[in-house]
């Protein structure tokens, strides 16, 4: 059933008033009123409905927080240049960061265009990262249904940090101007999200797609959800998913952003990687959008025979991830020598080696130990059937060499399937766990 305007207002509304009075964490929530004291994040709304949010100190005294000042303001002169009405700020902010795919972008914006959802409580935020081809005529069709935003090459996380000054939503969802939606996708956020007000961020699954025909292809996605670092096998089993299914509450954006200029990529893995660090995350295991399958994207060129300078670059860029992931996390109390710290940065340690071996092929035991690391590391979410293949694999390595490993890719992709697998056999079983102690307890 669709969902109407008033029934967004009310239900936004009677979300404020559940959390009234509530503490203030340091988890990005600003719900509380502006005279909560101590340590934490406050929060009220200016004549816009946008929410300005500040810190204070120990004292209580109130340390106003520029960057979300500048926020409001910014979207508030956008409308005055634009000649609009300033309108109540909406619920979604649908922000798509585009650089040269105006052969894509008009899809993008028309599944937007097309959603179960009530057009007054959406925007779409286009930010144009300095493209040389024919996005903005393409765009131009659209007219005032869409903020068409111009601005220098910089990269992903320049365009990130430029949307979200501009962006007025209470919630904003990273659409890939590649990539399309389907038409329950907004709705369906919108209801995670009210059913779980804590949430800083929601992700769902995506078809694969080649513009043409869809396939349910990520049999890898892990469902996890809630406060990840309380649990290690829900950090070991935390995905890193595609940019067209992140949506994030904008106050949980607040202890994370401006994500640094110099991830000119992968500043959706930025986010998505410290999040959980900020609020708790809920995933939806409903395909609510499509991957589109192209010869420049990165699910196409990732783990490919690629030139040395595209390898030398995807290096660079995980090694500048790695490098602010850890800085965020030191700067915010986290102590990088835990045990369970260490395992979950471990995929982006291990995908900065398999780069490093595409330049320059590894001896044996080092690419021995290489393969070593996986079952140690990961070895409580995996079947006894993928730790077996990941043991075999690295014994392989040792008398085969680097080179000739290639004979066991297909056991590879097997061995993916079977920690899936893995992963949703866990989920079942917890699940009839918590259900026969719910009714034992009855």
């Amino acid at each position: 059933m669709e969902t109407s305007a008033h029934d967004c207002r009310r239900k936004r509304s009677a979300a404020r008033e559940r959390t009234e009075g509530q503490p203030v964490a340091a988890l990005g929530r600003c719900e509380a009123s502006c005279e909560a004291g101590g340590t934490g994040f406050v929060s009220r709304r200016d004549r816009t409905g946008v929410v300005l949010c500040s810190r204070t100190d120990a004292a209580g005294a109130e340390k106003a927080w520029p960057a979300r000042r500048k926020f409001a303001a910014v979207a508030q002169e956008d409308a005055a240049t634009s000649g609009k009405t300033w309108m109540k700020a909406p619920f979604f902010t649908v922000l798509i960061d585009s650089y040269n795919y105006g052969q894509y972008v008009e899809e993008a914006v028309s599944s937007v265009l097309a959603q179960d959802f009530p057009s007054e409580e959406r925007e779409i935020l286009v930010v144009d990262d300095g493209s040389t081809d024919d996005t903005a005529a393409r765009l131009r069709k659209f007219g005032n249904a869409i903020r068409y935003l111009q601005k220098p090459n910089g990269g992903q996380a320049s365009a990130f940090n430029f949307g979200f000054e501009h962006a007025r939503g209470e919630v904003i969802a990273l659409l890939d101007a590649d990539d399309v939606w389907l038409p329950e996708k907004l709705g369906r956020v919108y209801e995670a999200f009210q059913q779980n007000p804590a949430a800083g961020m929601l992700y769902h699954r995506l078809y694969w797609w080649d513009g043409a025909n869809e396939t349910a292809a990520d049999r890898y996605f892990n469902a996890v959800s809630g406060r990840v670092p309380d649990s290690r096998r829900a950090l070991l089993q935390y995905p890193m998913v595609g940019t067209s299914c992140l949506v994030f509450r904008r106050e949980a954006l607040t202890n994370l952003v401006p994500i640094p200029d110099a991830l000119r990529s992968q500043a959706d893995a930025y986010l998505t990687a410290l999040i959980i660090f900020v609020a708790p995350v809920v995933a939806l295991t409903e395909y609510l959008g499509k991957y589109r399958l192209h010869a420049t994207n990165l699910f196409q060129t990732e783990g490919k025979q690629t030139s040395r300078g595209q390898i030398e670059h995807r290096m660079a860029m995980r090694a500048a991830l790695l490098g602010e992931i850890e800085n965020w996390l030191r700067a915010n109390g986290q102590d990088l020598r835990a045990e369970d710290l260490r395992a979950y940065l471990t995929q982006w340690k291990k995908a900065q080696e398999q780069d490093a071996f595409a330049l320059k092929a590894p001896g044996r035991w080092k690419y021995f130990w290489h393969l070593l690391g996986f079952p140690r590391t990961y070895a409580e979410i995996m079947t006894r059937r993928h730790r077996v293949y990941s043991y075999m694999r690295a014994y392989a390595a040792l008398v085969l060499g680097y080179h000739h490993l290639h004979l066991f890719d297909d056991s590879r992709r097997k061995g993916k399937e079977w920690m899936a697998l893995s992963s949703e056999k866990t989920m079942v079983a917890v699940k009839a766990k918590a259900k026969a102690a719910a009714a034992t307890k009855s």
